[in-house]
């Protein structure tokens, strides 16, 4: 038997510090329930995705200021489709049918929320790039 929903939601990481409430609004509910555990998961996916894409385009981002890594990572994610995309598809993968449902119902506002959430992720562990490190992972 397939039981698919309850694979995909027994591997997520729990977040303790998720509250809700009554008043919350569905985006809100979405992101603390759905979008932040999925994140969590594939968090080293979107480490190793992004060093890819930096690799890709010629590895300028090592030669930028720490202000302007910040903005290339910003730029990446919002600017670049074919990579946005991809990262979407990391997440959007990881929903359940049920999920899915509620997410194209309101897919605009949640694309912006996920998107926005997997920049903080990225720009959080900026150190994670620093090519010392890379020689330590790679």
């Amino acid at each position: 038997m397939n039981d698919r929903p309850n694979d995909l939601k027994r591997i997520r990481p729990e977040i303790g510090k998720i509250k809700s409430f009554d008043q919350m609004g569905f985006e809100e509910r979405f992101q603390n329930h759905t979008l932040r555990p999925i994140l969590k998961l594939q968090n080293p996916l979107f480490l190793a995705v992004f060093h890819n894409y930096m690799v890709k385009h010629k590895g300028v981002f090592y030669e930028l200021s720490m202000e302007k890594r910040l903005a290339y990572i910003e730029n990446a994610i919002f600017k670049d489709q074919k990579f946005r995309n991809a990262l979407k598809g990391m997440v959007i993968g990881h929903f359940t049918v049920e999920e899915y449902k509620e997410y194209s119902e309101n897919s605009s506002s949640i694309n912006k929320r996920m998107m926005q959430m997997v920049m903080e992720r990225i720009k959080n562990q900026i150190e994670f790039f620093d090519p010392v490190n890379q020689k330590k992972t790679g």
